[in-house]
């Protein structure tokens, strides 16, 4: 017998506001640490599971999607950018970025409807471009800190802070409420697929960090904290902090 949706709702608001008051709990910077990491030890053990799941499944599925025609590869990749629309919609909201939010959601009507369930970006041709944002930035908002950097299971890297954002960015998808049947169906599949296209885009710069870097973990640890403090704009860029991806990339998954 199906839960009443009434007690799914009270059990999501029950972890969302479980999740928050964790952050508030976030592990303090060592003083004198160049990193705020003290579970390098368990970090680097997932960090190998990471590596070992990108070499053996994620990093050929990007080898062949760098083989597929874009024809094929673009409106997968738009679609599964369109499906993650409503989830930003509402953090915008959240962050009371008005302006985001309304570009975003003018975005997903246009691409759901012109753009045939968001196969297609017409938006983007009139200067609806995505807002990129997330739970995590809506905590960073609201003033939690950043907390410990950890490294998640197929996640990749990330802060407990982060953590939480994308703990809650999975509980609670807008989308089931809004999306049309195809993208219900397809959301997940499509999602997936877009990783897969992400990596084989930029295979060259994540294999430089993963396989030819003397340390791999220390460097995605590097590179993960200085984008993402980029984007929330909690550090300013200094010569040492350029953006070594393009502003859609970052070693999230890995």
């Amino acid at each position: 017998m199906p839960l009443p949706r009434s007690l799914i709702t009270y059990f999501r608001a029950l972890c969302v506001l479980s999740a928050i008051a964790l952050v508030s709990a976030c592990t303090a910077p060592t003083p004198s640490a160049d990193f705020n990491d003290p579970f390098e030890g368990a970090n680097r053990s997932i960090h190998a599971f990471n590596k070992g799941l990108d070499r053996v499944a994620l990093r050929p599925a990007g080898q062949a999607a760098a083989f597929v025609p874009a024809e094929i590869t673009k409106p997968v990749a738009n679609f599964a950018d369109n499906v993650g629309l409503p989830g930003m919609i509402a953090n915008g909201l959240l962050q009371a970025d008005i302006g985001g939010s309304a570009t975003n959601t003018m975005r997903f009507i246009v691409n759901t409807t012109v753009g045939i369930g968001g196969l297609f970006d017409p938006a983007g041709v009139i200067g609806l471009h995505e807002e990129s944002t997330d739970f995590g930035e809506t905590l960073a908002v609201w003033g939690a800190p950043e907390g410990a950097y950890i490294e998640l299971p197929v996640f990749g890297p990330s802060t407990e802070r982060d953590a939480v954002g994308t703990f809650v960015d999975l509980l609670f998808d807008p989308l089931q409420s809004i999306g049309t049947a195809t993208q219900l169906k397809y959301s997940t599949g499509a999602r997936i697929a877009g990783l897969a296209i992400t990596r084989g885009t930029f295979m060259d710069t994540f294999d430089s960090v993963l396989y030819e870097s003397a340390d791999s973990y220390a460097q995605a640890r590097l590179v993960y904290l200085q984008n993402r403090r980029f984007e929330l704009g909690e550090a300013p860029p200094a010569a040492s902090d350029i953006d070594p991806f393009s502003d859609d990339l970052s070693l999230e998954g890995f």
